[in-house]
């Protein structure tokens, strides 16, 4: 399964599940990053770190390690520049 961590940027895909336990998970979901919702990749920094995404409307940067928690699908046809 693809991670938010390996999203290219321009693409919006959908979380499928978020991983990890206890705090670190609740912070990812206190963030709006939860099962089912849409995310828009921006950017990322040249390093890879940290990856900034449109969530729920609202510009956020993740870093690569709570980035790596979150697993993905990629929606068809919602990758920019793509017909």
């Amino acid at each position: 399964m693809r991670t938010l961590k390996q999203a290219k940027v321009g693409e919006t895909v959908k979380v499928v599940k978020l991983n990890g336990e206890g705090a670190v998970k609740r912070r990812i979901m206190d963030m709006g990053i939860t099962k089912g919702v849409e995310i828009y990749v921006r950017k990322v920094a040249p390093l890879g770190d940290p990856v900034e995404v449109t969530v729920r409307g609202y510009e956020l940067s993740l870093r690569k390690n709570d980035a790596e928690m979150v697993e993905i699908e990629l929606l068809k046809g919602k990758r920019q520049g793509t017909t």
